[in-house]
Order: C-alpha cells, then structure tokens, then sequence
C-alpha cells in the first residue's frame, strides 16, 4: 500500500496525545427529526472518504526516530467507524433528561482514544428519541485544523433538504511538505522575504523565552492531576446580533466580547470553588491561524498558538472587556504564534518523549485551551435533516491544560463547548451557563445604556 510524508506540523499534533487526554476534535450535530442510517452512511462514504486522510492510517517510523508517514488503506469497513447508539428512552424523560444524558454519553466517547490501526476518524449516530438525533464525529487533530475542517464539513452538510448530492465533493487538496532543497530554492528566489523570515524567528525566540521564563500558572481546578474521563457541556445559543452590539461601543471586536465573557465565566467558577483570586494568573492557549490564502482548503494544520492571560483578576465585566480587548491587539502584534509554528514544527522531527518534555514545560505556563470558530451562516442539512445546532470540543491534550473551551457560530447563534477533565471539573455545564450569564449581562447593560441615551436626546438613535 502507498505512503505517503506527514508533515512536520502535522506529526507534532500526531504526538501530542497525552496519558489521559488525545489530542482528539469531537463535534456534534444536532437535529430535531431522526437521521437515517444508509443515508448518513451513504454521505460517509462518498464525501468524507474522498478525502485521503479519512482513507489513510499513521505509520510510525523504526525506532521512532524521523517523519511517521499516511499509508492508503484500501476497502475500509464502514462499521470500523460509524457507530449507532440510543439514549435510554423512559416515558417521563423531559428534554432537559435527554440533554443530561446526552452530555454524559457525549463525554463517554470523548474519553475514549481512537484506534491507530485505523484511519484516526470515527463517527456515531444516537438516537434521541423524541428529542431527534445526534450525530458526532471524532478526527485526530493531525489530519487538520479548525479551517481546514470547516472545508470538510462543507462537503457533508447540504443547504436544502431535498439538495441531498448524490456525487463526491470536488476534491479538497492535501498540503504535501515541502522538500528541504524546495525550501533553499524558494530563499534563493525571494532573498527579502528569507531576511523577514529570519526576522519574526529571532523576534519569536525572544517570545519563546519569554514564555519559558513566566512563572507556571497556579493549581486550580482546570489545572491539577488528571483523571481517565471527561466530562462535556454547552451552552444555550446567544444572538450573535447582540454580541455585536455589546461590541460597538468599545470600538472591540466579537471576538474580543466572546473571550472576556469566557473569562468571567472561568472567574465565578473559580469563586464558586472557593479559588482566591488575588495576583491569581489563568492563561488560556490560543490558537492564531497562519494559513496562507494559496492554501485555503488543504487539510493540513497551519497555526501558531499563544498564551493569552485571561482577565479574571478584574470584577468588572466592562473592565474586562476592555482588558480583553487591550491584550488580544497585543497578541496580534506579537511574534509568539509563528515563533511556536516554528517549534512545533521543529519538535515533529523528533521523538515523542523530548516533545513531551517541551510540551509539559510550555504547557505548564497555562491551564486552558481557547478556540473560536466562525460557521455557517445559514441553516444547512445532513443526509436529507435540518440541522438545529452544531458545536465541537477543541482538545486539551497532554498532561497539563486541564480544559478546552470551543465557541463557535452557527446560523446567527454563538455556542460554547467546555470539555473538561472530569476529575478537576466536574460540573462543566457551570461554566457553559456563567458564560451565557455573563453576555446576557452585557447585553441588558447596552440596551438599558441605549434606552437612557434614547431618553435624554429626544429623536437620537445610535450610529451605528
């Protein structure tokens, strides 16, 4: 069967699976009538297994020492991967039962790693009841990032419910690594820009040992001794209209408002756990995407990752927005993401166990994982269903970011998912309701800001 390179970044993510935690994405589709199995299967098959990487398993390499490598798999069983489960149906379950349950069962899987003697995907349909149903997909996060996954999920989801394609997407390309004599070759073409590059990795050196040199966050509930299961939560939908009126007046961004509502959130949880939070540090590791425009859809990961210093010092859910908003300009003035591009890339040539050593000491320097994603706009369809929410899980891989926070944007909704090890948080769905709390609060002070505006200038409106 054929191989084919990793690449660098690629197996960095590969190996960042921890003893208890995989560096696994989990996303969940919900819908409010049942999925049909042939149908979804239908869908599997011819969309999601044109793509190479759901048709190709790892191979380490001897001795564990260089590149691992994709081998193609020829007449993958479906069953291997797609499984179908049902949530205990009792006559007075109400919907928040199911919900419950749900979670639970939602966090079961999450705990469990993937076979790598398979391609590293698998997928379950559950059964809702009168609830609808589930549909959960699980990658390893080296087969791609966040947008290059966005790009998947567009070739399974159709935007009617009689559109359902019964061809294969068109192709998605798969970013090959370039050869070390291309990468010459390319200097040698374009000396200023080598010069740049230069630049940003002595500037993010710097960074780096900045980084290295901050003193570890804290003991806390997120970050602490791990146990073997996660445990999973998401929030109601928040308006994303709304969001953005919040926003306006501090000339901020959605993002900005997103991140200091996470932060307060994390601040009352830790209050609700009894945590001093004076000259308390939390610093969540934040994803920053480096994808150049020409590879725009390839599966691959190409991101840099920074540590953000979450606000939860400030009581003040103003102050914290303008917090917020003052250390995310800084974060993208700052060299840090490529300078960690870099080291991944870097540690991917290695062995695991001396990107394990890196991984820790780094990772000890905050306590969550960050990301935020922006979805479809519209409403879109799933083997013939309307889909009502989508949400996903980014991974807190190794053995020391104790929780992964997810927003992500759906037909005009903003969700939260918290995963979380079960053993520091066991009550993650707190957070996912702080967080909703926390926006609404805002949300009420613009309007009620608004109303007195409104109230004292007869005739004004906002510009907006």
């Amino acid at each position: 069967m054929a191989r084919h390179a990793m690449s660098s970044m690629d197996a960095a993510w590969l190996h960042m699976d921890g003893p208890a935690h995989p560096a696994v994405v989990n996303g969940l589709v919900l819908t409010a009538k049942p999925l049909d199995a042939e149908a979804l299967g239908y869908v599997l098959r011819n969309r999601l297994l044109h793509f190479d990487r759901f048709r190709q398993r790892v191979v380490e390499p001897a001795l564990g020492l260089g590149l691992p490598q994709w081998e193609d798999v020829e007449d993958i069983d479906l069953d291997d991967h797609l499984h179908l489960l049902a949530l205990p149906h009792t006559p007075r379950s109400t919907a928040a039962d199911r919900e419950r349950a749900l979670a639970h069962l939602v966090a079961d899987i999450a705990s469990q790693p993937l076979p790598r003697d398979r391609p590293l995907w698998q997928a379950h349909l559950i059964d809702r009841g009168r609830s609808g149903a589930a549909f959960m997909l699980r990658y390893h996060h080296c087969i791609g990032d966040g947008l290059a996954m966005m790009n998947v999920a567009g070739a399974l989801f159709d935007p009617a419910a009689h559109s359902l394609r019964w061809g294969p997407p068109p192709p998605l390309a798969v970013a090959p690594p370039p050869s070390p004599l291309a990468i010459v070759f390319e200097a040698l073409q374009h000396p200023q820009q080598g010069l740049h590059a230069a630049e940003q990795v002595m500037d993010g050196a710097q960074v780096l040992l900045h980084d290295l040199l901050i003193p570890p966050d804290p003991p806390s509930p997120m970050k602490g001794e791990f146990g073997v299961r996660q445990a999973v939560a998401w929030s109601s939908g928040v308006e994303l209209s709304d969001i953005k009126d919040v926003a306006w007046p501090f000339h901020a961004t959605v993002n900005d408002v997103l991140v200091a509502c996470v932060a307060g959130a994390l601040r009352h949880y830790l209050k609700h756990r009894g945590i001093d939070l004076r000259h308390r540090t939390l610093r969540a590791v934040v994803p920053v995407n480096l994808r150049p425009a020409e590879h725009r859809g390839q599966l691959s990961n190409e991101f840099g990752l920074a540590l953000l210093a979450l606000p939860i010092e400030e009581d003040n859910p103003v102050q914290r927005v303008t917090l917020t908003q003052e250390r995310m300009a800084q974060l993208k003035h700052s060299t840090e993401p490529v300078a960690m591009q870099w080291l991944c890339k870097l540690l991917g040539h290695g062995p695991k166990p001396l990107q394990d050593q890196v991984q820790a000491l780094l990772g000890s320097k905050a306590s969550v994982v960050l990301s935020n994603l922006a979805g479809p706009r519209q409403r879109l369809y799933l083997a013939g269903r309307a889909v009502d929410r989508l949400m996903f899980w980014v991974p807190h891989p190794g053995d020391t970011l104790g929780m992964g926070l997810s927003l992500l944007s759906y037909r005009g909704q903003i969700t939260l998912g918290v995963m979380a090890d079960a053993q520091l948080v066991p009550d993650p769905q707190w957070i996912a309701d702080a967080f909703v709390h926390e926006l609404e609060a805002l949300i009420a002070r613009y309007h009620s800001a608004v109303n007195r505006r409104e109230h004292t200038e007869p005739g004004h409106s906002p510009a907006r």
